[in-house]
Order: C-alpha cells, then sequence, then structure tokens
C-alpha cells in the first residue's frame, strides 16, 4: 500500500481546511506562511487553526502560545542566515559576511524579520551567531565588557537596518509607492531658498539604492571599530 503524503497548510484560505498531523515544524510552516502572505497582524492561533484544518487549541500541545511561535520563527531565519557559514578573512571580512547573511535573510521573510528582529530567541541559533560575532571581536582585539558593547551596537544597528528595509516590503503597496515617489517628486520640488542642503542633495537621494546604504552603514560601522582598536 503506497505511503501516505506529509500533511501540508491549506494553501488558500478559502478552501476547506484539511485535517493535519500536527507537529512543531508543520505549525513553524504554517506560520510563516500567514506572516508572508497576510502580514504579521494576521497570526493568531484561530487563523493557524484554519491554516493547518484544526482547532486552534490543537496547537498549545506544540507551543505554549503565540509568543513562542514567533520565537520560533526567529530561530528558522538566524538558522537560514547561519547555514553553512564559516567565517573567512580577517575579523572586518567575517563581521561583513555575517552581517550580508543575516539581511539577505531577513528580505528573503520580510514579514517575518519585521516581527521578530526586536526579540531575543534564546535558541541555539542565536547563541551561535553571538559566538561567531564575540569571536570576530576577540581577534580584532577586543574582550570583556569592550567586547560585550560591541556585540549588543553591531548586532542591534544590523538588524534593525534589516528589518526596517523587510517593513518596507510588507508596507501596503500604494503607501510604499507613495514613499518612493516622494524621493523624486516632492522632494526635488522643496524651496532651494527654506531648504537649501536639502535642495542640493535631492537629485541624488532617489537613486540610492538599499544595497548601497546598507553597504554604506556597515563600512562606518566597521570604520568605527577600526579606529577604537587603533586607540587601545
Amino acid at each position: 500500500m503506497p505511503s501516505q503524503p506529509a500533511a501540508t497548510p491549506a494553501k488558500a484560505s478559502g478552501s476547506r481546511p484539511r485535517r493535519a498531523q500536527l507537529s512543531a515544524p508543520l505549525i513553524l510552516d504554517a506560520a510563516a506562511l500567514v506572516v508572508e502572505r497576510d502580514g504579521p497582524a494576521a497570526l493568531t492561533l484561530r487563523k493557524l487553526g484554519t491554516e493547518l484544518g484544526v482547532n486552534h487549541t490543537a496547537v498549545l500541545r506544540h507551543f505554549s502560545g503565540k509568543d513562542q511561535i514567533v520565537l520560533g520563527l526567529a530561530e528558522r531565519v538566524l538558522e537560514e542566515a547561519l547555514e553553512g557559514f564559516e567565517p573567512q578573512g580577517e575579523w572586518d571580512d567575517a563581521f561583513a559576511q555575517l552581517a550580508r547573511r543575516v539581511r539577505a535573510a531577513y528580505l528573503v521573510h520580510p514579514g517575518i524579520a519585521s516581527l521578530v528582529a526586536a526579540r531575543v530567541s534564546r535558541s541555539q541559533a542565536e547563541f551561535r551567531g553571538a559566538e561567531l560575532v564575540l569571536a570576530t571581536f576577540e581577534r580584532a582585539g577586543f574582550s570583556g565588557r569592550d567586547a560585550a558593547v560591541l556585540y549588543r551596537t553591531v548586532t542591534d544597528l544590523t538588524l534593525a537596518l534589516s528589518a526596517y528595509e523587510a517593513s518596507v516590503l510588507v508596507m501596503d503597496p500604494a503607501a510604499r509607492a507613495g514613499d518612493e515617489l516622494a524621493m523624486q517628486r516632492e522632494y526635488l520640488l522643496a524651496p532651494a531658498q527654506e531648504f537649501p542642503h536639502l535642495a542640493k542633495a535631492a537629485p541624488e537621494l532617489a537613486g540610492i539604492s538599499n544595497d548601497e546604504i546598507f553597504e554604506s552603514a556597515l563600512s562606518l560601522v566597521i570604520d568605527g571599530i577600526r579606529f577604537r582598536r587603533s586607540g587601545r
């Protein structure tokens, strides 16, 4: 007798719910689908139950509540960012590689990123990321409180900038288009007599890519660490 296919979350919200053999990974799959399809605010236990084709209380056999599911999603994104990562080169190259990986993972899952960026997942993936960053700073000559402060600073900045970029991707399309047009239209029309510096910069603002912004921020962080290192 052929084996039965594994249960999967319902693909369309209007389809008839299918009963699933629940597991923690399956619930996280469904949660990720809801967040990326319907937005971070749509994630509720009832919505998950509908997506999985079960009573929403069944989810509580695997997770204590919505917050634990959110932390599970945070761990998944970090696991994706760190998969196969081995630091290469000097400390500054290694840090830049890791920061770019985190950003890339966030942009693949922008809804999840905007939901979890400020959370502390206290997961193995998060511990591994912390270990990698702290080891990088030790190679740069920092230890103790100096290394701890740098770790908190650079990880918060990387996550904040990546989450900001991700939050733009999940905005209402009309609002997002309006904001993009503002750089091309309203900023160019700002009165030069009242805003002379803005008038000079306005023609350049619309042409700056998110990649350029992230790399500029990354360079500023690394240059700051180099400067602090030179004064030790």
